[in-house]
């Protein structure tokens, strides 16, 4: 009877060690119908303008002035202005890959990720007792902000807009 119930932890134990697909925060997606929080934007407010005959004329499946922009209310808010920055991205991206892209990064970087997640996945404890091990597998890899901030400093970089160390 003993020994029954003991090759029966053991089963228990050996089946807990491997997944095909680790999650580090051990969560799932409900795969209902339901709709997907982040995708609904609200939309802007209605305006009654002052001469109802200027309005444009209606362009079905097209923009409205009600429909949400947030590039532009973010650049808005941040003190921008969107007519210009618009013109500046392409500026930017082209700055930013002037060393080249890579064209299949983000399959590259699941697929580096997934390997490391899979070599990383948490002792049989955690994973029994679903604890969430994402920021332990991950911590090799994080930046000390105040170490580099200090980097840079000796080195000369001005970092005025930096808070202090505990300021947070």
């Amino acid at each position: 009877m003993t020994r029954g119930i003991i090759i029966c932890l053991a089963i228990l134990a050996l089946g807990a060690c491997s997944r095909e697909n680790p999650r580090l925060l051990n969560l799932t997606r409900d795969s209902g119908p339901g709709p997907d929080e982040f995708s609904v934007l609200p939309t802007e407010p209605l305006e009654i303008p002052d001469d109802l005959t200027s309005l444009p004329t209606p362009n079905p499946g097209g923009s409205s002035r009600t429909d949400p922009d947030p590039e532009a209310d973010a650049i808005i808010a941040l003190g921008g202005n969107p007519a210009r920055a618009a013109s500046g991205s392409a500026a930017f991206v082209g700055h930013a890959s002037r060393f080249g892209i890579e064209a299949g990064i983000r399959d590259t970087l699941a697929a580096e990720d997934l390997a490391f997640r899979q070599t990383n996945d948490g002792r049989i404890l955690e994973r029994l007792f679903n604890v969430n091990t994402y920021h332990r597998a991950y911590e090799p890899l994080s930046l000390d902000q105040y170490a580099e901030l200090e980097r840079l400093r000796r080195l000369g970089v001005r970092t005025p807009a930096a808070p202090p160390q505990g300021a947070e």
